[in-house]
């Protein structure tokens, strides 16, 4: 049975890790407040294109990722044992 390449596990592998970096880029800039979130001149811009966008193409990549990463962060319940009745 032939092995996959690590290049063909996720198709979207380079676009989703550009997609991130921007995401972490962008939220970087508006922490530090090099870029404000709002100004006069192009309004609610650089939030969008700093935040949003990146955010967009992450869900339309991969549109599962908000279910897993709660999945993640949810503590799992434990299974009781089966207590026999008599």
């Amino acid at each position: 049975m032939p092995t996959k390449s690590p290049s063909l596990v996720h198709p979207h592998q380079r676009l989703l890790g550009a997609a991130l970096l921007w995401l972490v880029g962008g939220s970087a800039l508006l922490l530090t407040t090099l870029v404000p979130m709002h100004n006069e001149l192009l309004g609610w811009t650089p939030a969008f294109w700093l935040i949003a966008a990146p955010m967009i193409a992450l869900l339309g990549l991969e549109p599962t990722l908000p279910r897993e990463l709660v999945a993640l962060c949810r503590p799992r319940r434990r299974t009781p044992h089966l207590v026999g009745w008599h």
